[in-house]
């Protein structure tokens, strides 16, 4: 399901009418201007969307996958693991590829250490590798779920839904807040708000926790068996209405609001699937492995959709059908970059960074006496605590496999 988000944001990057990178030109190669008019209106609402589905899923398969009695700086570490190599190398990527050139310490220092979106001036909260802000939000979530999930677990059952319901309608509030409350001069060029009504709304990161929060309230509602069986049509059905509902009511309520409940509806409905052992065609190896490139597709679309895009066109735009390979070659070269991540830095990184050297120690001790009982006097079977480390694996959600790569 996580790719299907990351598509939305492609889609909304490289219809973009100005270069991020150069704005001298569009990102959007259709030439046709009511073609690259209406694919941005249809696709207007997409990424905002798909970084809100993004915290809700996080939220909660970190809930379904927390490991009782887990240490905490195994768990910081292993989540430290999964965001900062994939943004090192894209970080340091578009310093040299671009960013280098007109950005200061003061702007790329913060991106590098991700607390830029916690500064309220929109060229630091989008510097460097743009689509990195979104990993302040997830930084904060993932220091705080220790002490979310003891609030969480203390919640009785039969309270989760009101519990759910009202954190579902929080971002309705942050929308009035940041509607009436908070100064709309001057404007952005392409987002009807001013630059502190985006980042309130938008980019600052407590205000993206109540998303990251009803993940894990869905979460513990389907671990208790108490979300109901939902066809998958009406699932479909809500989907297509919260973002037809995104295309037309205002900003900034299109940012969350239509879709928290949509999305949390189907990411509880296909979990509760994927427990009672339900088909639910997400699950083929196609798919996993899309979801499991999906990081890497996600953050990599600054430097190949924004810097790229106009380094090998410049700012030409083209004929329809042209254009559309274009698009396709934006794709495939984005989805290249994605699997280039995982497969050579997010996946060592997990291997090799996500334990500490104990871990990694009682692990092959385990092994061994495992694979040579006689040799070192031990019967077969392992300790305990190396069966509870290599059962949990060095991936975050081990497991199914529709969560495997949280």
């Amino acid at each position: 399901m996580r790719f299907f988000a990351a598509l939305l944001v492609f889609f909304i990057h490289s219809l973009q009418p100005i270069g991020p990178v150069d704005p001298t030109g569009p990102v959007n190669p259709f030439a046709d201007k009511d073609v690259a008019q209406g694919l941005l209106k249809f696709f207007g609402p997409a990424g905002y969307l798909g970084v809100s589905f993004f915290f809700l899923l996080s939220g909660f398969v970190i809930t379904w996958s927390a490991r009782p009695g887990e240490r905490l700086t195994a768990y910081w570490r292993r989540r430290l693991a999964k965001v900062f190599p994939n943004h090192l190398v894209m970080w340091a990527a578009a310093m040299l590829l671009f960013a280098s050139a007109y950005t200061p310490v003061s702007t790329w220092m913060p991106n590098l250490f991700l607390v830029n979106s916690w500064i309220d001036k929109f060229t630091v909260q989008m510097s460097v590798n743009a689509p990195s802000w979104s990993l302040c939000s997830e930084l904060l979530f993932y220091l705080s779920f220790p002490l979310l999930l003891l609030v969480v677990r203390r919640i009785r059952v039969e309270h989760l839904w009101w519990w759910a319901a009202g954190t579902a309608a929080a971002p309705v509030g942050v929308g009035l807040v940041t509607k009436f409350l908070l100064p709309d001069t001057p404007r952005l060029p392409v987002i009807p708000l001013s630059p502190t009504q985006n980042w309130f709304n938008y980019t600052f990161p407590p205000m993206r926790m109540f998303e990251f929060v009803l993940g894990m309230l869905l979460a513990r509602l389907v671990i208790a068996g108490r979300w109901p069986r939902i066809p998958a049509g009406w699932v479909v059905a809500l989907l297509v209405a919260g973002y037809a509902a995104a295309m037309y009511v205002p900003a900034p309520f299109d940012f969350v609001a239509t879709t928290i409940v949509p999305f949390g509806v189907a990411i509880a409905s296909v979990a509760r699937a994927d427990a009672h052992g339900v088909r639910t065609r997400l699950d083929g190896r196609v798919l996993v492995w899309l979801g499991n490139v999906s990081f890497g597709f996600y953050l990599s679309q600054g430097v190949v959709i924004f810097w790229g895009r106009q380094a090998v066109l410049g700012n030409g735009t083209f004929s329809t059908p042209v254009a559309i390979l274009v698009m396709i070659g934006m794709f495939a070269a984005t989805l290249l970059a994605g699997w280039l991540l995982y497969t050579c830095v997010e996946t060592p990184a997990m291997r090799y960074l996500s334990r500490s050297r104990a871990d990694r120690a009682a692990k092959a001790t385990g092994a061994a006496r495992a694979a040579h009982p006689r040799t070192v006097g031990e019967a077969a079977e392992p300790p305990a605590d190396v069966v509870e480390v290599r059962a949990a694996g060095s991936v975050p959600g081990a497991g199914p496999a529709s969560v495997r790569s949280s």
